[in-house]
């Protein structure tokens, strides 16, 4: 699906001057500056273009959210007055030749309240409905068979696929800016004006690659807002099938691919002749967008690194950045690498998780439960800069690869890194069994494998959701290495539940963390391991406080003995956990965001599992590390990665 990013873009504003009626001698990039002043409201007018579309949705996108808005929509003048549209966005079907002439009387503002708006100031948009929207062809009109949008820079009144790439390639371009305008450098492409009107000016080529564009563009609208247009004979005008930010995903999309749509089209273009040109037969890349817009973990910051004395554990406040890790997605909200500056920490089950919802992090309740690399080693090449880890996924394969230049992970897995760059050479690899619940972990000359298994409850994911899904938070497993059992967790079925104690249901200051639900696990190993832990549990808040729901887990335990025979690290037995930290439940616009994303993570000593009413369960003095949270929606992560 698409969606529109949330940006804080505010509404772009052209100089350009006149607003007159149009005719076929205005210029073909769909600008008005005649200059011309009137003394009546002309209309604003113009065309959609693919080939010309006539029984296209128009209209003048005045609040900005990328959609047709019904009345009244309210326009803040700036003076402290505003001015009030009762019947709604200006909008208007396109009739034959693609031309629309929109009445834009409304926009007459009462002069003791301020100067009338101008539409000049406001993008268009058009859309192209399924079945009704009608295209120009040589032989006669043809109905489009698939939805799509397309978008026009405020001032610009040709409504073309070359004009939507324009405009987002504008807003991605000027990020940045403190006052961002349409800039004619985005509305160049290889000497194309992205602007005009290419059939009055017969450039097959630009004809080209628009229809390309628009059968992009068409594939990537959802499924269910494709059919409802075909089902109900939709006149164009109905919101809320794209999500606010919807348009914006898919303009950004739109920018992300459109070099390979043109690659496409010009190795097509046999000999230059672009008029040729079969686009319906082109074979276009086929890209996913999730218009939901979700919120994504994009970077963890780690410090484990000890500024006084160098052994861990020290105060938290001794604790150094040893390594920073950025998480990079596809348009559909799928993970696709991690880099790492320093050195990840593995966890196998973590993988495993990920493994389970195919890398869609949105999925999970909690992004990527955190992980360490205690070796020191992490630090030095933190100091150094760049990116010295490379973790990437194939989820249709179901593997995993690691890519490293350091040797942060040669005492405790035996991984050799394969060079001194980067080179794209997986130097640690592991594949996943969706069927067998079985991931094992191999590495370039270690002889034996590691073999993570997934076993017992899928609770407390299936208890707290009442459900048989994905692994929302953790699961019960067993990893064998070398052939000898390392660790073994599973959990029993229900679980302690209890009321938080004292004053917390009003206790919000210290992030009103509790433990309200014990989730006991048995765990066990080849060595006397097998009792460090005790009468354990994964201690979470299960509660609805403030009007929130929630299902928070606060501490869970494990077992790193490879990273406690580090001389760096002062653990007697490598019985660590990692107590977790969330929002407030009263910081502003959580319950816009999941009340499960993680804030920040201490990687402990393990001492014993807390009764359950106990909190509120306060950050720790001492660690081994700590992890740092940071999220992005999805579309605000692809725009900054098109400015980068």
């Amino acid at each position: 699906m698409k969606h529109l990013l949330s940006l804080s873009v505010p509404l772009l504003s052209l100089a350009l001057a006149g607003c007159g009626d149009e005719s076929d001698d205005l210029p073909v990039d769909g600008r008005e500056f005649d200059g011309v002043s009137y003394s009546e409201r002309a209309p604003y007018q113009g065309r959609v273009i693919d080939g010309y579309l006539k029984e296209a949705r128009v209209w003048l996108d005045i609040d900005g959210n990328g959609q047709y808005t019904s009345g009244p929509v309210t326009v803040d003048l700036g003076n402290g007055n505003a001015h009030v549209l009762e019947n709604g966005e200006p909008t208007v079907f396109s009739v034959s030749g693609g031309r629309f002439s929109l009445d834009v009387s409304p926009l007459d503002v009462d002069s003791s309240k301020g100067a009338d708006l101008d539409p000049r100031d406001y993008p268009l948009y058009a859309l192209a409905i399924p079945g009704q929207t009608l295209e120009e062809r040589v032989y006669g009109d043809e109905p489009v068979s698939r939805a799509y949008v397309m978008s026009a820079s405020p001032g610009v009144t040709n409504i073309t696929p070359l004009t939507t790439l324009a405009r987002f390639r504008s807003l991605a371009g000027q990020w940045n800016v403190s006052n961002p305008v349409p800039d004619s450098r985005f509305a160049d492409l290889d000497g194309i004006n992205l602007w005009k009107d290419y059939i009055l000016a017969s450039d097959d080529r630009a004809h080209a690659y628009a229809r390309a564009l628009a059968r992009f563009m068409a594939s990537q609208i959802p499924d269910d807002y494709n059919d409802h247009l075909v089902d109900y004979g939709s006149d164009g005008r109905e919101a809320g099938f794209l999500p606010q930010d919807g348009v914006y995903l898919l303009g950004y999309s739109l920018v992300q691919n459109a070099d390979k749509v043109i690659a496409t089209v010009d190795a097509a273009a046999s000999g230059g002749h672009y008029g040729n040109v079969d686009t319906d037969a082109l074979v276009l890349p086929e890209v996913d967008v999730e218009v939901s817009n979700p919120r994504l973990l994009v970077r963890q910051k780690i410090s484990a690194r000890s500024t006084n004395s160098g052994t861990l554990p020290t105060s938290t406040s001794n604790l150094g950045a040893s390594a920073e890790l950025s998480f990079e997605y596809s348009e559909n909200g799928q993970l696709l690498a991690v880099a790492s500056r320093g050195c990840l920490g593995i966890s196998l089950p973590e993988l495993a998780r990920l493994f389970e919802v195919q890398g869609y992090l949105a999925n999970l309740k909690t992004q990527w439960l955190p992980s360490a690399s205690l070796s020191p080693q992490s630090a030095i090449w933190y100091d150094e800069g760049g990116v010295h880890e490379r973790l990437e996924f194939s989820w249709n394969s179901g593997e995993a690869r690691l890519d490293t230049v350091t040797t942060c992970h040669q005492k405790t897995l035996g991984v050799t890194p394969g060079g001194s760059e980067l080179d794209g050479v997986s130097d640690m690899v592991w594949a996943w069994d969706g069927q067998g619940k079985t991931l094992v972990e191999s590495v370039p000359g270690r002889t034996d494998d590691r073999v993570l298994t997934v076993q017992g409850e899928q609770a407390p994911s299936s208890i707290l959701d009442g459900s048989e899904g994905p692994f929302d938070l953790v699961m019960g497993y067993r990893y064998m290495e070398a052939g000898r059992l390392e660790a073994s967790v599973v959990f029993s079925n229900g679980g302690v539940s209890c009321e938080p104690a004292g004053s917390a249901p009003n206790d919000t200051e210290r992030h009103g963390q509790y433990v309200t639900r014990l989730f006991p696990f048995s765990f066990a190993s080849d060595t006397a391991a097998s009792d460090l832990f005790g009468a354990g549990a994964y201690e979470y808040d299960l509660d609805e406080r403030n009007g929130i729901s929630f299902a928070r887990l606060l501490k869970f335990p494990l077992l790193d003995r490879p990273s406690a025979a580090l001389p760096e690290v002062s653990s007697p037995d490598g019985a660590f956990q990692w107590q977790l930290y969330y929002p407030g439940l009263n910081e502003e616009g959580l319950e816009a965001l999941s009340p499960e994303r993680l804030q920040a993570a201490y990687l402990t000593d393990f001492v014993a599992t807390s009764a359950c009413g106990d909190g509120p369960v306060d950050r720790p003095a001492r660690a081994y590390a700590t992890v740092e949270y940071e999220y992005q929606t999805l579309s605000e992560y692809l725009l900054n990665a098109l400015a980068e």
